[in-house]
């Protein structure tokens, strides 16, 4: 089994609106949140703003950790694929700096075909991964929520 890697992912939403990474595969679009791996001698914080930058050419800025996620492979879907992956992501809630635009990243990931702002309570009908943090953001702001998501896909 590969290390495990630590990945800093930004949740922004304005307007009830969630800013997505979207990806394409052989099923057809996808959706994450920006951000990606920690390197070494970086910080979770900057991590993740040289991320959206790559991914998304904006600056953000990163206020508090929402939750927690993590990703062994082997126990979902695409095993086949990733089995001897182990990620550790955490989810910082982030805002645009102001004036800033989205686009289409100076370092975009493989299979990433642009941004798209999905509405929050529609986040569970689409391919969005991890599919549980829809269901944390449906109910973010209205009370808790859990900050450990588990071994989730």
């Amino acid at each position: 089994m590969k290390p495990i890697r630590n990945s800093a992912k930004a949740i922004i939403i304005v307007d009830a609106r969630l800013l997505t990474i979207k990806n394409q595969d052989d099923e057809g679009f996808y959706y994450i949140l920006p951000g990606g791996g920690q390197q070494p001698g970086e910080t979770l914080t900057s991590a993740l703003q040289r991320e959206c930058r790559e991914e998304l050419s904006v600056d953000v800025d990163v206020a508090n950790l929402v939750c927690i996620r993590e990703y062994i492979g082997r126990n979902h879907e695409f095993a086949t694929a990733d089995g001897d992956f182990h990620a550790i992501e955490f989810m910082f809630e982030c805002s645009l700096r102001e004036g800033g635009v989205v686009g289409a990243g100076e370092l975009p990931d493989l299979g990433q075909v642009g941004s798209e702002w999905i509405p929050v309570d529609q986040l569970t009908a689409c391919r969005f991964y991890p599919n549980a943090l829809g269901l944390v953001l449906a109910e973010y702001g209205r009370g808790s929520h859990p900050v450990y998501l588990g071994d989730v896909n």
